[in-house]
């Protein structure tokens, strides 16, 4: 399918104003390696980063390998995860992803799509976030609130569903771009384009801005 036009245009200009206004923008998940940035992921689920990060701080400094965690008892790994929320489940993902990690992998992160959406717990989403910032693999637009919010609004997609607006993206967007566009757009829906009260009059894009389903 042949992306509108005018849509390529308007992704053109988004992209332009990304990079100036973010050029420096990067994942906002601290880790040191690319199996703390994949546990801190799984984590961030229905979570704030901050909160993410405040519990990985505690979480690596204690176990910061895959073999590491995969030798921790569960209760163990629940009472450090707890504050994230669905807690249990996510402490189950990690400790089994853990252990296949060291059992097939040698305890690294494989640079492969599908692999990794193969681990517990982790969805395409997850696997992007990992292969895109950790490996530079650009493959696919990881799709979180921020960006599914603005997006709409500036009238790159009409869709609410992420797997339809990262598909859109994808269409619409170079590849080498995919990285970089998300990582900018969750800075620009943190600082500027917030859900309730987005501060149009401070924004950078508002020339070209449709504000689709913002109240004027």
């Amino acid at each position: 399918m042949t992306a509108d036009p005018a849509k390529k245009k308007q992704a053109a200009k988004v992209v332009r104003g990304l990079r100036r206004d973010y050029a420096d923008a990067e994942c906002a998940l601290i880790h040191d390696t690319p199996f703390q940035l994949l546990v801190a992921t799984v984590l961030s689920a229905q979570c704030t980063d901050e909160r993410v990060n405040i519990v990985t701080k505690v979480l690596f400094a204690k176990y910061p390998t895959a073999k590491d965690l995969a030798a921790v008892p569960l209760k163990e790994i629940e009472k450090l995860v707890q504050s994230t929320g669905f807690f249990r489940n996510k402490a189950k993902n990690i400790k089994a992803l853990s252990q296949r990690l060291s059992e097939e992998f040698n305890g690294e992160v494989p640079q492969d799509l599908d692999i990794l959406v193969n681990l517990p717990g982790v969805g395409r989403k997850t696997a992007n976030v990992v292969l895109g910032t950790a490996f530079g693999i650009p493959t696919g637009v990881v799709v979180d609130t921020h960006v599914g919010r603005i997006s709409k609004r500036l009238g790159l997609t009409a869709s609410t569903d992420a797997v339809k607006i990262e598909r859109d993206l994808i269409e619409l967007l170079p590849r080498k771009e995919w990285i970089d566009y998300s990582h900018r757009l969750i800075h620009h829906g943190r600082r500027v384009c917030k859900a309730r009260k987005p501060l149009c009059d401070e924004c950078g894009f508002k020339k070209i801005c449709p504000r689709i389903g913002v109240e004027h």
